[in-house]
């Protein structure tokens, strides 16, 4: 069972269990409809997608800086420590 559909679907659910089901701050079992959980879509699923496929924060970074992206004095301090450990 999508457990996070479940929680997102039915707000009055507080655990669910693959063998017990879905209950309620009572205790009582909520029925959940299981074509609606099925095709619940997560909202935040394209940020998995992207992180996935970006290049590292530090190829981003190095692209900006070989594309004199940053202001001056960020520029100089990254080239001052590129020039004191060269990739050799």
């Amino acid at each position: 069972m999508n457990h996070e559909a479940v929680y997102a679907l039915y707000p009055n659910v507080v655990s669910v269990d693959d063998t017990a089901g879905a209950k309620d701050a009572n205790g009582n079992t909520v029925t959940i409809d299981m074509d609606a959980v099925n095709a619940w879509v997560d909202p935040d699923a394209y940020k998995f997608s992207r992180v996935s496929e970006y290049p590292t924060i530090g190829d981003q970074l190095d692209a900006l800086y070989h594309a004199d992206a940053f202001p001056a004095d960020m520029a100089a301090k990254i080239k001052a420590v590129k020039d004191k450990y060269p990739k050799g």
